[in-house]
């Protein structure tokens, strides 16, 4: 009986040790071996996993960075010029600096400008709604203001304004890493240039509509008039498909566009005053 025990414990042993060995070797022979160069570059990058390198995560993203030719055509949204700079100068490579981006909330339809027709009393998410039906008012582009936007951000960069039903952007938490982007089913929000002291000048429309049902269905809508292109002196400014869109890298900022605007569909964000014009010598205010 001990023999039998001893025999058991004996096959046991040498059957465990063979397969050890069978595991070992099909190990070793199927191993991968990493790139080192990945783990720093993945301690290079902000470690947001936001996605907004198109990415499930910072290590796929390392990863990617590491493998490809060319990085230039790279970026993560979060990383600040000097983390690329220090990751192409891990990897021997050039990366070109990017300008600072933030996102931007192209809708003014305020219940003020445009009011109400109906009552949505759906799901509360903008995709869903936005598949079922136009939305609360006529405009069939305006923000929806049930949140997806919010809801996606990770960095606490956008609320809903419960006054104005709209997103609000705060400029200095915003990396832009355009997830609020895609999520809007509206593509109300956009990646613009950050200027200096977050000022911004867009048009705050993205409906199509020709210009009196734009209007009509929104006091503050483009209506394609043209005024502002004509009055831009550095080409900044497209017409098509009856709404006027300003070029972010090409505007100046010389403000010369919003005055001339007849519905106030271009904003003016974060700039001084317009200091008004004085009235000529002997000429009562209000007359001409």
């Amino acid at each position: 009986m001990s023999d039998v025990i001893v025999y058991s414990i004996v096959s046991l042993s040498l059957l465990g040790v063979l397969a050890a060995l069978i595991l070992y070797i099909i190990a070793q022979k199927f191993k991968v071996i990493e790139d080192p160069r990945i783990d720093l570059v993945e301690q290079e990058l902000p470690g947001a996993n936001c996605g907004g390198c198109a990415m499930p995560g910072c290590r796929a993203f390392a990863e990617q960075l590491v493998k490809a030719d060319d990085i230039s055509d790279l970026n993560c949204p979060v990383a600040t010029n000097e983390n690329m700079a220090a990751i192409a100068k891990i990897l021997g490579k050039e990366i070109a600096e990017k300008e600072p981006l933030v996102a931007v909330v192209r809708c003014n339809g305020t219940p003020e400008f445009r009011p109400k027709t109906n009552h949505y009393d759906g799901a509360s998410e903008c995709s869903i709604a936005h598949s079922l039906y136009v939305g609360e008012s006529g405009c069939p582009s305006g923000c929806l203001g049930l949140g997806d936007c919010v809801r996606v951000c990770n960095f606490d960069a956008i609320h809903m304004d419960e006054k104005t039903g709209l997103p609000v952007v705060i400029d200095d938490k915003c990396t832009a890493c355009n997830a609020c982007v895609v999520a809007c089913p509206r593509d109300i929000i956009e990646l613009r240039k950050k200027n200096k002291k977050d000022r911004k000048i867009f048009v705050s429309c993205i409906n199509e509509e020709k210009g009196g049902v734009a209007r009509k269905n929104c006091k503050v809508a483009c209506i394609g008039c043209g005024r502002c292109v004509k009055e831009c002196p550095f080409e900044a400014i497209t017409l098509e498909n009856n709404l006027a869109y300003i070029d972010p890298f090409k505007c100046r900022l010389c403000r010369k566009c919003a005055p001339v605007c007849p519905t106030n569909a271009i904003l003016e964000i974060n700039f001084p005053p317009r200091k008004e014009k004085k009235e000529k010598e002997g000429t009562p205010a209000g007359e001409k």
